[in-house]
């Protein structure tokens, strides 16, 4: 499909869209956080003794997903809207049953990774559709429907996956999401028209290696540093290979009159000033989600169901607060939210850096969700705030660019928070046992020193994400309301090259 052939966006039925990219969207997000909960039962059916091999089901998804997202903008170019969300949502499809049905773990793995290819296509692909079918006064609105498949799905998913591990086996995890990622599919096949500009650009093969050894490298490096350690060579390597791929494909993007990912995107002010916001909030909206089943199962003993329901009120409000914080920016711009959020955050996130062994399950059920209303009025708006300065002809790499910052941040932030606890729990146990605090012969003096020094730990990771919630809150006063250029992106590629040479 050419330019010209590209759908009228005002003739276009915009409910089977929308239906065919939130479903789609919806499981390929719940899918990422199935997997944490459900990990011990699965390693025990299947035989596996390492919780590291065990691990990959999570890091080897995570890793294809990432590695993905900086192709999609190359991908949206080269093919329609509606190949591709058919092509991804039936990988998913594919790869979700090899998963309900797999007898061992390598198959499992299999369908893990088939199931990441379809998942890191289907995100970026819904941002740039919605962003091209929604004239700018409505983006709010639109970008908070999606923010109920971005937010509301990982969150619920570690209570679904709580209760189902419970009474059932682990592959009903798999019949759920199955059905709909089909339901997600036919839509695609019968109602997605295309929205975007097909331009068959050149596939960059050199590009796509960088990228994903760069990429991948960063992903791979930062999550193994939480369990690791950031001596291991299984941080130390991934991250200097990753680093140095990722320097040359910056550096090739940037030589190339058609990059494959532009970075030349962030000569635009507010789209940079929100990229930055949103790494560090993405980097903060983790610490409750480790820190807290961490909290409650080790510290406090609640079973991993309960842990689960303590954190589905503030995901139920999210889901409910995004569209009405879309409504709301479309009325009175980003700013305003944000401020409010970051200042609700800052003042959860110091209330939950005081926990104690006796902190109450009420207690910190109301923090997380106050916590969570006060992240729910930032996270679209935002984003949606930084996309809209960009031409349309941007819009697919600055979507791509987002999820990839934001997938990076994610797993940097988890990698800080764990070192951070686990280091400074190790310091408090030792420091404890110097100042005569327990025994290390005294089995019961050694468990209590152990609960108070992880419940310190805990809390210093805590603090840590408030400080950094303090950052995001002063840059926030600086976002401003803007509009989409349109300028001529060829000539305005020239004059940044021509300049890069003077």
């Amino acid at each position: 499909m050419n330019n010209n052939q590209a759908q009228s966006i005002e003739h276009l039925k915009k409910g089977p869209i929308i239906a065919a990219l939130l479903i789609g969207a919806f499981v390929a997000f719940l899918n990422q956080t199935l997997m944490n909960v459900a990990l011990p039962n699965i390693m025990a059916d299947l035989g596996i003794t390492q919780p590291t091999t065990g691990q990959w089901l999570t890091t080897g998804y995570m890793l294809v997903n990432g590695v993905l997202i900086p192709v999609t903008a190359f991908l949206m170019a080269r093919f329609t809207t509606r190949q591709l969300f058919i092509s991804a949502m039936s990988l998913f499809s594919i790869g979700t049953l090899i998963c309900a049905l797999a007898p061992s773990f390598a198959i499992l793995m299999v369908g893990r990774v088939i199931q990441a290819g379809g998942a890191g296509i289907v995100m970026p692909l819904m941002t740039v559709v919605f962003l091209n079918i929604f004239p700018i006064e409505k983006r709010g609105s639109a970008m908070g429907m999606m923010g109920i498949a971005m937010i509301l799905a990982p969150a619920i998913g570690p209570t679904l996956s709580g209760y189902i591990v419970e009474h059932y086996t682990w592959r009903v995890l798999f019949y759920i999401i199955l059905p709909f990622s089909v339901i997600a599919t036919l839509i695609g096949i019968f109602f997605l028209k295309n929205v975007t500009k097909v331009t068959k650009p050149k596939f960059d093969s050199i590009s796509v290696i960088l990228s994903t050894i760069g990429f991948g490298g960063l992903l791979y490096g930062f999550s193994n540093a939480g369990t690791n350690g950031w001596g291991s060579q299984q941080v130390i390597w991934p991250l200097a290979i990753g680093t140095v791929a990722l320097i040359a494909f910056v550096w090739k993007q940037l030589l190339s009159e058609t990059p494959m990912l532009e970075f030349r995107i962030f000569k635009y002010n507010m789209f940079t000033l929100t990229t930055i916001i949103n790494v560090i909030i993405t980097m903060v909206m983790y610490a409750p989600m480790i820190l807290m089943p961490i909290f409650m199962q080790n510290i406090r003993g609640f079973t991993p169901m309960q842990s689960g329901m303590m954190m589905l009120p503030g995901a139920i409000l999210m889901g409910i607060m995004s569209p009405i914080t879309g409504a709301i920016f479309d009325k009175i711009g980003a700013r305003i939210l944000s401020v409010i959020g970051l200042i609700i955050t800052v003042c959860m996130g110091y209330e939950l850096s005081h926990l104690t062994v006796d902190t109450s399950y009420s207690h910190m059920m109301i923090v997380y969700t106050v916590r969570m209303f006060g992240i729910s009025l930032l996270s679209m708006p935002i984003q949606t705030a930084g996309l809209n300065q960009l031409p349309r002809s941007m819009n697919a790499h600055g979507t791509a660019m987002y999820n990839t910052v934001r997938t990076v941040s994610g797993s940097i932030g988890t990698a800080i928070l764990v070192t951070v606890m686990t280091s400074h729990t190790k310091n408090y146990i030792t420091e404890g046992i110097k100042a005569g605090a327990a025994k290390a012969t005294d089995k019961a003096q050694m468990a209590a020193l152990s609960a108070q020094s992880m419940v310190h730990g805990i809390n210093d990771a805590f603090n840590i994400a408030t400080w950094l919630s303090v950052a995001a809150l002063i840059l926030a006063f600086f976002i401003k309301k803007t509009k989409p250029h349109e300028e001529n992106l060829k000539a305005e590629m020239k004059k940044v090259g021509n300049t890069s040479a003077a």
